[in-house]
């Protein structure tokens, strides 16, 4: 018996993990500035985090949604709260992908139509509607061809235009800031005009926040950026620090009825916990304040390399820009540096995702690996 092989994997085994740290079965200790796909929020192993889990576990770890669980509504007080995200309602699901396919499935039911309009160089999950939506043909099956989608570029207000007055739209998806793309954002006045015209024509604006949100880019969603309030929200990643654990926010005036969404497992008793673990850590530890202290710090120190072309994103959802491909500089970071960073749709692109309360040093050994490797 063998894994179904889908992953072109670094020779590299944790063994465990502490904050911004990741130490091998050989003894060796990585410095993780990618968080495992920016899912790792307040850091490896964070003790408020496991003592939370190991308290609740040891008192009930999972039924489902067929009894009360008080944490539930704990979760969605506090995110609210912690948001200032006011009038929307909490459906919780497992996973970014999940969170997407529930929110592209509201939209339908409110406005019963079915067309969706995304963005090029999108992506939204691998699930069924989720890969539907997202911007790259390698990764679909014919199955992905059912689902009625219309994809745009950033900034193109007539392109949108043209789409959404056609009258069968029933939601527009978009990424604040593009994750997989390459950390492209749409400009505030395109965004603007994108909420104004969803609400003129009764379409459902969804803000995919599953990798932006929950602080990382020093605002607790990317989009609040804009000053615009999406119809729905979707959440996951950082939200639960690696718990699998995702959620859609839903505005008030998009009513609930029994039967419409279900899940097993979303919103557990241990997923609520991690959710709660988060939240506060990001208050009493200030991690949206420092992202946004680290961000400024991190683009003053890693502008003074002379091969860094462009640093995109906000907060700690960063991308460093080249005019080669980044491929070989990431493995040289892995294996000789012993430093994480991810990769792109935009082979020239680092990107960071790091834990967000790392503190200056780590962005200086940053700094001095890709200065060994650059000079």
């Amino acid at each position: 018996m063998s894994l179904f092989n889908v992953y072109p994997l670094y020779e590299m085994t944790p063994s465990h993990a502490e904050m911004c740290y990741v130490f091998d079965k050989k003894g060796n200790k990585y410095l993780d500035l990618y968080g495992g796909h920016a899912v790792i929020s307040i850091g490896h192993s964070h003790p408020a985090y496991v003592n939370s889990l190991t308290k609740q576990l040891n008192n009930i770890g999972f039924y489902s949604n067929y009894i009360i669980n008080d944490l539930q509504k704990k979760v969605a007080e506090k995110i609210i709260l912690q948001s200032g995200c006011k009038n929307y309602s909490l459906f919780m699901t497992n996973s970014g992908a999940e969170a997407n396919e529930n929110a592209l499935q509201v939209a339908s039911f409110h406005t019963n139509k079915s067309r969706i309009i995304a963005f090029k160089n999108s992506f939204h999950g691998r699930s069924n509607a989720a890969l539907s939506i997202t911007d790259n043909s390698n990764i679909k099956s014919k199955m992905n061809d059912k689902i009625d989608v219309s994809f745009i570029n950033f900034n193109d207000k007539d392109a949108f235009d043209k789409e959404i007055k056609k009258g069968d739209v029933s939601s527009v998806i978009f990424e604040s800031i593009q994750g997989v793309g390459g950390l492209d954002e749409p400009e505030t006045e395109f965004v603007k005009h994108v909420s104004n015209q969803c609400k003129k024509n009764s379409v459902c604006l969804i803000a995919d926040e599953v990798q932006s949100g929950f602080g990382r880019t020093g605002d607790f969603f990317a989009f609040q950026k804009h000053d615009i309030d999406p119809d729905i929200i979707c959440m996951a990643k950082g939200m639960g620090n690696g718990f699998p654990v995702g959620g859609i926010l839903i505005k008030d005036n998009i009513k609930a009825k029994f039967g419409m969404l279900g899940t097993t497992f979303g919103g557990n008793h241990l997923a609520c916990t991690a959710v709660l673990s988060v939240l506060e850590t990001i208050e009493n530890e200030k991690l949206m304040e420092n992202s946004k202290n680290l961000e400024n710090y991190f683009r003053k120190t890693i502008s003074k390399i002379s091969s860094v072309s462009k640093i995109k994103g906000r907060g700690l959802m960063l991308g460093i820009e080249f005019n080669f491909p980044a491929a070989e500089l990431r493995k040289k970071l892995i294996f000789k540096h012993k430093i994480f960073t991810g990769g792109s749709a935009n082979k020239n692109l680092l990107r960071i995702l790091p834990p967000l309360n790392i503190n200056k040093s780590h962005v200086d050994k940053l700094y001095n690996a890709l200065n060994v490797e650059l000079q």
